[in-house]
């Protein structure tokens, strides 16, 4: 398969390289003084994760991400077309690339847990660093396993 020429899905959304808001704050402690501290001093907060700009990226970690559109894009016709034939609507979930971390509508989650889907919020999550993953532990290299 020539993915390359494939459709590109624009249901992506970007954390890779921004930092997760409010994690441990909840614990409370001296950490929540010191940042209670901090931000009247300031006047204000750091900016939350969907203002945050991302990183810059190599060209290998971009060419995983025009992958993964296409793919996405990918299962959006397919569903799409399955779920017309029986008179449904597919509804087509977002797909968020996070880099060791996240918030989601089903909680905070890491890297290790994998790729995941949220029902709370219909978006898919994927650390890029999971194709690493299947490639060094699982011995499973290449497209058809990323897909």
């Amino acid at each position: 398969m020539r993915w390359e020429r494939g459709r590109r899905s624009d249901n992506i959304e970007d954390r890779r390289g921004m930092r997760v808001s409010g994690k441990g704050i909840a614990g409370g402690g001296i950490g929540v003084i010191v940042l209670a501290l901090v931000a009247n001093q300031a006047g204000t907060l750091a900016p939350t994760q969907a203002e945050q700009q991302p990183a810059a990226f190599s060209p290998e970690e971009e060419k995983l991400k025009e992958f993964m559109s296409v793919v996405l894009a990918d299962t959006e016709d397919v569903w799409g077309t399955l779920f017309q034939g029986s008179g449904q609507r597919y509804q087509q979930p977002k797909l968020v690339l996070f880099s060791g971390a996240v918030e989601s509508a089903c909680g905070f989650a890491e890297a290790a847990m994998g790729p995941f889907y949220c029902p709370g919020d219909q978006k898919l999550y994927l650390d890029m660093r999971f194709f690493n993953d299947l490639a060094q532990r699982h011995d499973a290299p290449g497209d058809f396993a990323q897909a």
